[in-house]
């Protein structure tokens, strides 16, 4: 379960952030976007940004997650659009010249503090 280790990297991201600034007392939600084809579970890494919180100053900080979809542009036509089978080739003339838009992402968008 990589979920773990995303957590564990996104509460090091946030520890680092906090310490930065003065004043803050809580951390009350972390936005974050994941893109489909990093193959993270929402619920999974919830769970696990939840136990790894545990006893910490961080405990009860809520994760909401913003899931991007997979989007790609045709090399040779030029179409763009939305993938969800793991097929890649374009929908509009066949072509397998696929260029990646979205759908990589793992990000923190924003921290939410209580000062």
């Amino acid at each position: 379960m990589h979920e773990m280790s995303i957590a564990e990297s996104i509460l090091g991201i946030v520890k680092e952030a906090v310490e930065r600034e003065k004043g803050v007392r809580k951390v009350e939600a972390i936005d974050l976007r994941i893109g489909k084809l990093r193959a993270v579970v929402p619920d999974n890494l919830v769970f696990c940004f939840e136990v790894i919180c545990r006893g910490t100053p961080f405990e009860g900080a809520r994760l909401r997650i913003e899931e991007i979809p997979v989007r790609v542009k045709c090399g040779e036509c030029g179409s763009e659009g939305e993938k969800e089978d793991p097929i890649f080739i374009c929908s509009a003339c066949g072509s397998p010249r696929l260029e990646l838009v979205s759908g990589k992402e793992l990000e923190i968008k924003s921290i939410d503090v209580a000062e």
